[in-house]
């Protein structure tokens, strides 16, 4: 999944497994309707439990339709519908996902996650400017969420607002000093504006900040060898490679946000005989057999 979408809150994921009880019906109810109620609703909660957890391993055909159901059956619990809205949002269900999470806004208000997920809605459909509307309101219930911020700061970069973009950044960081995507994307924009030795600067920190952070690494890798700094450059890059091919596609470093002069540098230094040999390498033990294990004598 491409670094700038916020899909599913792990924190919000993680809550499932904490929610409390059913609440009994009330005493007018049927003593027998009341105890059916109560069951469906922990069934539901219950089947919610199991989404989350298969959404944390990616899983997210298995853990979609357990999720419709628990929104049928505990349909009065906000974080349901949440994480319904959350997978639908990853199996790009667009209308689906804007319906289960006004749902949730309508069941709790106050619950920022719903506000950042919209605003991931539309910043996938490229409204822009209604994903900026959806960050903004979610972030005067959640004002300090870092994701949040990093989420309006790339509103704002594809809506070409570049100084507001990078001043939402630098929030982030503010409030988590290791928000190494943060501080990657200030990168992108200062190499774009012709900045790259705050740009290297960016990456360097990036960097050191989390070590197997592949995008960075590329992206620092590239601007050393353009500026005749070759022999770092190549290493850098058979290493950022190393750790994750997808960084090799040209497509996907443009849904990573990456702008059209990094684009072109990266372009030529991916073509360089000894990066592909790298990519070559990788693709190759990517998709090696596994070997078999021999049966025990």
């Amino acid at each position: 999944m491409p670094k700038h979408v916020r899909l599913i809150s792990l924190l919000m994921v993680c809550s499932l497994w904490s929610m409390p009880k059913a609440a009994n019906a009330q005493a007018l109810i049927p003593h027998t309707l009341q105890l059916d109620a109560t069951k469906l609703e922990k069934q539901g909660l219950s089947l919610a439990q199991e989404a989350a957890q298969l959404a944390q391993f990616q899983q997210v055909d298995l853990a979609l339709p357990r999720a419709r159901l628990a929104s049928q059956l505990a349909p009065g619990n906000d974080k349901v519908w949440l994480l319904l809205g959350g997978l639908q949002l990853q199996t790009k269900e667009f209308d689906g996902a804007i319906a289960s999470l006004k749902k949730a806004q309508s069941l709790n208000p106050k619950n920022g996650d719903i506000l950042f997920a919209l605003g991931s809605a539309n910043f996938q459909q490229k409204n822009y400017q209604a994903a900026v509307v959806n960050y903004q309101d979610g972030l005067k219930l959640k004002p300090n969420d870092p994701e949040g911020l990093f989420d309006l700061g790339n509103a704002y970069y594809l809506m070409g607002k570049l100084p507001d973009a990078i001043a939402q950044y630098d929030k982030a960081v503010s409030q988590d000093k290791k928000f190494w995507p943060a501080l990657n994307n200030i990168g992108l924009i200062n190499y774009e504006q012709g900045n790259i030795p705050e740009a290297i600067k960016r990456w360097q920190s990036a960097v050191t900040l989390d070590k197997q952070a592949a995008e960075p690494l590329l992206a620092l890798a590239v601007a050393l060898y353009t500026k005749g700094d070759r022999q770092q450059g190549l290493t850098l890059g058979e290493a950022a490679l190393r750790i994750d091919s997808r960084y090799a596609n040209l497509n996907f470093l443009k849904e990573n946000l990456w702008g059209d002069r990094l684009l072109s540098d990266t372009k030529k230094f991916l073509e360089l005989p000894r990066i592909q040999a790298a990519i070559q390498q990788r693709e190759n033990s990517s998709s090696a057999p596994t070997p078999r294990k021999q049966p025990t004598q």
